[in-house]
């Protein structure tokens, strides 16, 4: 009977003694850390670019009149990888404020966007720029027609809402090239797209709605 009572005492003493272990704590505290750690990662956010207004804008045939109403701003959104990214739009002073509201929309929304780059990556080649599926505003070409020659109009994941002509163009080709219409595809725009929404109310003309040709990335003011 003693050596029953002495062997518990001795169990019970050991098993308090192991649950004060310090390397138990130690244990506990480098989950924490892990879990911490993972966290950080999560609200990370990619750069996709950083330029200074100067390198943005290096190369560009525009007169200084135009380059003088130019605003470069910072925007975030989500990307094909599911992470957020901060990007870059080069645009009109006079719609910058309104380009940061419609990124806030497109990112609360999850809305994703491929890539926001200033065109200069391209060398100033927006056929390049959209083959790429990048969403840009200024770039100086076809000035006589085109809003995007002042910074007036912003493009948005041009791959994925291709340029499609109308039955009497069939001269035109559709662009980009390769590039296939497909409304599952989160990025890409259609008519009963809440997001649009936001578009509207900010003023812009949906390219959607032109008459020769269904311009489903195109936005201008």
């Amino acid at each position: 009977m003693f050596r029953f009572i002495v062997i518990t005492w001795v169990g019970f003493i050991l098993i308090i003694l192991s649950s004060c272990n310090p390397n138990n704590k130690q244990i506990t505290k480098t989950i924490v850390t892990k879990r911490a750690t993972k966290a950080i990662k999560i609200d990370s956010e990619i750069v996709d670019c950083n330029y200074t207004f100067d390198q943005a804008i290096a190369g560009t045939k525009a007169p200084n009149e135009i380059i003088d109403d130019l605003d470069l701003i910072d925007v975030k959104y989500i990307s094909i990888d599911g992470k957020i990214h901060k990007g870059q739009i080069l645009t009109n002073k006079e719609i910058s404020s309104d380009i940061k509201a419609i990124f806030d929309t497109l990112l609360s929304r999850k809305f994703v966007v491929e890539r926001a780059i200033p065109i200069v990556k391209y060398d100033w080649d927006d056929n390049v720029s959209m083959q790429n599926n990048n969403s840009y505003s200024f770039c100086y070409r076809n000035v006589s027609f085109s809003k995007h020659a002042s910074g007036m109009a912003i493009d948005i994941n041009p791959y994925f809402n291709p340029v499609c002509w109308g039955k009497g163009y069939k001269n035109r080709i559709n662009k980009p090239i390769g590039a296939q219409r497909d409304t599952t595809v989160n990025g890409t725009f259609y008519i009963s797209l809440p997001v649009l929404k936001e578009f509207r109310k900010l003023g812009f003309f949906w390219g959607h709605n032109f008459r020769s040709k269904f311009d489903d990335h195109h936005f201008e003011k």
